[in-house]
């Protein structure tokens, strides 16, 4: 515990010139958190931003105060017991407003019934000094009700036990407005050791206070944004692990057939901070014995896109096989789009594949076109007609069909594949990377093969946005 003031010890300031290099440093600083803080630009939904902001006015406020406690410091005690007026916070204490008086000091004299307050006291308590200053057993009435205990507490500790004084309370000044106060004081012994009078110093730290909850606040709500954001990413992902085929590897749509196709596929996240995606793809052999192959796409991110896809991938499974051919289901898919309850708008390729005939018939809203790679090259198939789904009401969708050859390769994939991270990167740069593997495409053995070098070329690149490769082979 500090010792207490003796009546009769005589102050003792610190040399002047380190206060006042001390002042300096506080008003440089400040000065510079301040242009800090004029440069943090705030909208209503930036909570990091409205969270860093609120850290600069907090730094803001312990700098005014730790400025004006070296202004007190540079002042020094004076000899008397009574405690000079404090020196009026400085011109850099808020730009544009006027200085607020942080610190009042006051002394209560137990042996004459005196009280002396310094001006800047009569200012917090928003009190006239023609009324005078409050006596000590006065000084409660001006608390909150709840509050009034702990001051009590802490004036008899120090009047009788000589502890000193340490603490908190809110006050309500005679205009209505309520401040809350840090009191700080100790017991003034006469040369018995008797307590003569006490002394105290007493900080309004209303400012203060407000901006540590604004950053406790703006920090919460961060923190909660941030969980909620890993939650629905979790979710996202575990959704979309549900949805989307769980085979691994290659598969071979039908077994054994002459024109049979070698399939693989492969998911690619975005190597940014993006949200997961509503990318899928899917492969599955139909009741008449032909294969669906699709891959797409729906606007958006996070759960409620990997809801929207798990939606229209159910949707589209079950109309494949149900036998309805790619444009038809393309209709069906962009009513039930424009029937959600979550508008979006979506992309997608449907194909259909005949192993007798070794026909594909296809379908696309607003798609990449399949690559067809054969003989050492490749080209894109030439789109019939058809606009993003959810975009056109009604809207009429074209149906195309190709005819394939043994060792044939198809490669269908979603716009998320060559999407760079400097918005440099043309729509067609995926396209032309894809065609310029054709050499190696049409050399290999079986799709995963296919597969691996497309991941090898585009698995390492930046990507804003996820993207879903498909690759199925005719088999020779």
């Amino acid at each position: 515990m500090p010792s207490h003031l003796f009546a009769d010890r005589p102050a003792q300031p610190p040399e002047p010139g380190s206060v006042d290099a001390l002042i300096s440093q506080a008003r440089r600083l400040r000065g510079g958190v301040d242009a800090v803080r004029r440069d943090t630009v705030v909208d209503d939904d930036d909570v990091q931003g409205r969270w860093q902001r609120a850290l600069c006015d907090l730094a803001v406020h312990h700098l005014d105060d730790l400025r004006e406690q070296l202004d007190q410091l540079k002042e020094g005690l004076p000899p008397a017991p009574a405690l000079q007026e404090l020196p009026e916070a400085g011109p850099e204490a808020d730009a544009g407003t006027a200085p607020q008086t942080r610190v009042g000091s006051a002394e209560w004299n137990l042996l004459t019934d005196e009280v002396a307050w310094s001006e800047e006291l009569f200012q917090i308590f928003g009190r006239s000094p023609e009324a005078g200053p409050l006596p000590l057993d006065e000084l409660g009435s001006t608390l909150f009700s709840e509050d009034q205990p702990l001051l009590t507490a802490m004036v008899t500790a120090c009047l009788v036990d000589g502890k000193p004084i340490d603490g908190e309370f809110r006050i309500v000044r005679s205009d209505g407005r309520v401040r809350t106060l840090h009191m700080r004081g100790e017991p003034v012994l006469d040369s018995d050791g008797c307590t003569a009078s006490m002394w105290a110093v007493l900080r309004d730290v209303s400012e203060l206070r407000r901006s540590q909850r604004a950053v406790r606040e703006s920090r919460d709500s961060l923190q909660r944004r941030r969980e909620i954001a890993q939650t629905e990413h979790r979710l996202a992902v575990e959704l979309q692990e549900a949805v989307l085929p769980p085979w691994r590897g290659s598969l071979r749509f039908p077994h054994g057939n002459t024109g049979a196709l070698d399939v693989a596929a492969h998911y690619l996240p975005s190597t940014g901070i993006t949200p997961i995606g509503g990318d899928w793809y899917d492969a599955l052999e139909l009741a008449d014995g032909c294969s669906l192959l699709t891959v797409g796409d729906l606007t958006g991110h996070g759960v409620t896109a990997t809801s929207g896809m798990a939606m229209m991938l159910g949707a589209l499974r079950g109309m494949a096989m149900a036998g309805i051919e790619p444009g038809p289901l393309m209709g069906w898919l962009n009513q039930l789009l424009e029937a959600s309850a979550q508008p979006a708008l979506g992309s997608a390729v449907c194909c259909r594949y005949d192993p007798a005939r070794r026909t594909l018939s296809w379908a696309q809203s607003g798609h990449p076109a399949p690559l067809l790679f054969r003989g050492g090259a490749g080209r894109a198939l030439v789109p019939p007609e058809g606009v993003l789904l959810g975009a056109t009401s009604g809207a009429a969708y074209g149906q195309a069909e190709e005819r394939l050859e043994a060792g044939d390769v198809l490669v269908l994939h979603t716009d998320g594949l060559a999407s760079g991270g400097t918005g440099a990167v043309r729509p067609d740069d995926g396209t032309e990377r894809l065609l310029a593997l054709a050499p190696r495409i049409t050399a290999a053995r079986s799709a995963q093969d296919c597969l691996r070098m497309v991941v090898e070329e585009f698995g390492e690149s930046d990507r804003e946005d996820d993207a879903c490769v498909l690759v199925a082979r005719v088999a020779d």
